[in-house]
């Protein structure tokens, strides 16, 4: 597998962590740009971390949870 390849587990796991911020978001009647602005970060790349096109960084997924009033644990369990 080249270097920056995933292997799909990975990118399965990544689309199953944007639901559950995407499913938190919603719960907690809040937009990606209220939550984006919350958190620091750009509406597009919360939404791509949404839709599971990009790695977040752990720091990126604290400021998420954090932004939603969400356990970071409730997002990756």
């Amino acid at each position: 597998m080249p270097p920056n390849e995933q292997p799909e587990w990975v990118h399965t796991r990544r689309r199953e962590i944007g639901e559950r911020i995407r499913a938190a978001r919603l719960e907690a009647k809040l937009t990606q740009e209220g939550v984006a602005l919350r958190a620091g970060i750009e509406r597009h790349n919360l939404n791509r971390i949404e839709q599971g096109h990009a790695a977040a960084r752990l720091d990126t997924l604290l400021r998420i949870a954090d932004a939603i009033g969400v356990p970071l644990t409730e997002l990756v369990r």
